[in-house]
């Protein structure tokens, strides 16, 4: 199935399952948005329902994943032979949107409801609490030996700047235009 929304001024093609990026629309990532403003509904290997101008019994669900800002792109004016040069940028505010489902009365279905732990899965989950106060205790001498190492590679450095022969003086040049000039 598949439906052709419009939305910020431009029309998507889009089916369930489709990531979109489309116009700022108010809502946080995770919030469910509802899009009735809906052109044509349509299935493969069916005619496809076309509104005059909208479906008036359509919408499409989608769940906002990210609000973002797309690439920068330059503004430049000029006028020649004025003087006259304007440069500005600009991010356009977009969504990202994934689209859950596509139904003629509207209606947002209910997130699933994630399943309790089992009961098999207590031990195991003790058992992976102890080991992590043990890798903290660990972690510490390690601390101390890379506190040990860069003290080495200071007194490196030092001797390699000691080494470096000194540059000459550059010959004057004002003795040499005086000359030509006499």
């Amino acid at each position: 199935m598949y439906a052709v929304i419009k939305t910020g001024g431009k029309q998507y093609r889009v089916s369930p399952g489709d990531v979109i990026v489309v116009e700022k629309l108010l809502g946080d990532a995770g919030a469910k948005v509802k899009l009735d403003q809906v052109l044509m509904v349509g299935e493969d290997g069916k005619d496809p329902e076309v509104g005059a101008p909208l479906l008036a019994s359509a919408a499409v669900n989608c769940e906002v994943m990210d609000q973002s800002r797309s690439d920068k792109i330059i503004v430049f004016k000029k006028k020649r032979r004025k003087g006259y040069k304007r440069t500005k940028g600009h991010r356009q505010d977009q969504t990202v949107l994934r689209v859950l489902d596509i139904n003629g009365k509207g209606a947002v279905k209910a997130a699933a409801k994630k399943a309790a732990p089992k009961k098999d899965d207590a031990p195991k989950a003790a058992a992976k609490a102890e080991e992590k106060p043990a890798a903290k205790k660990a972690a510490p001498e390690k601390k101390e030996v890379k506190a040990k190492a860069p003290a080495k590679k200071k007194a490196a450095a030092t001797k390699k700047k000691a080494a470096a022969p000194k540059k000459k003086a550059a010959p004057k040049k004002k003795a040499a235009a005086k000359k030509k000039d006499d």
